[in-house]
């Protein structure tokens, strides 16, 4: 059984993601760049799936370049920590999940993107 998560328009997450950063002051660019470095997705290509209203689950599927470095993401996400996660689809929307909130909380950008060392 598939989480509803994946059903759900990525625009409407795309907008709670948002109110969050914003409510810490922070701002749509840089939700835009750490989505961007996850997935691939330039502006114009977010701003197709958010017009469209592409589900989460397409939204990652479709990514044009999920980013190699992503595993480098941990940490706890609702109790569970997103390296540990079984499910692949649901560990990409945790990892988004993760640098969200990074943001939020001020992490220096250099920080969020990750790479290796």
């Amino acid at each position: 059984m598939t989480h509803r998560i994946f059903g759900t328009p990525f625009s409407d997450i795309y907008q709670l993601y948002l109110a969050k950063v914003e409510r810490k002051g922070h701002t749509q660019a840089e939700l835009d760049q750490v989505i961007s470095w996850l997935t691939g997705y330039d502006a114009d290509g977010l701003a197709r799936v958010l017009t469209e209203r592409t589900t989460v689950g397409d939204f990652f599927d479709q990514a044009p370049s999920f980013n190699p470095h992503a595993s480098l993401i941990t940490g706890l996400i609702c109790g569970i920590r997103v390296e540990e996660m079984d499910d692949p689809q649901m560990q990409r929307v945790r990892y988004l999940d993760k640098l969200v909130d990074e943001v939020a909380r001020g992490k220096k950008m250099s920080s969020i993107l990750r790479s290796p060392a």
